[in-house]
């Protein structure tokens, strides 16, 4: 079982880099676990829409060519739809049994995701109707993978 996470833009802080790393050391009893990051553009202050969407583009162009053929792409979005941990852990663990070896997770820059990384998905997810920054929903995704193998396996953790 293979999870990727790619996302837009690296993560400066060390507190983010550290708890993520704790959760990634966890997972590998469960899974490969990997992050792939592709570079940000810059977004000059007051950009138009169309400047916005030409930056989520080039954005989301990178991820898609990051992202395997075979892959189950899951890609939070605002307008995705939402689940608990244990649906989410049942999803996955559907995924798992369905024969997808291969997960894609996707979280696109300040801006979102564009169209096209949106049109690849296999399915959209969100988290909460509020905005998160890109760095911290890193973090509470690998939580919730996590704790989805931990629920899947019976163990204790979940409440």
């Amino acid at each position: 079982m293979n999870i990727t996470v790619f996302c837009v833009g690296k993560i400066k802080e060390s507190f983010y880099r550290d708890a993520i790393g704790e959760y990634s050391k966890r997972l590998s009893k469960y899974c490969k676990y990997s992050i792939v990051e592709v570079p940000d553009e810059e977004t000059p202050d007051r950009a138009s829409a169309l400047e916005e969407e030409k930056i989520k583009r080039i954005e989301g162009a990178r991820i898609l060519k990051k992202i395997p053929d075979n892959a189950y792409v899951i890609a939070l979005s605002i307008d995705g739809k939402r689940k608990d941990s244990v649906r989410f852990s049942k999803d996955l663990s559907d995924l798992f049994t369905g024969g997808k070896s291969e997960i894609a997770f996707v979280i696109g820059g300040s801006l979102g995701l564009s169209e096209e990384v949106l049109k690849r998905s296999d399915e959209k997810l969100s988290f909460s109707d509020m905005t998160f920054p890109h760095q911290l929903m890193r973090l509470i995704l690998s939580e919730q993978i996590y704790r989805a193998f931990r629920i899947m396996k019976g163990e204790p953790y979940h409440k």
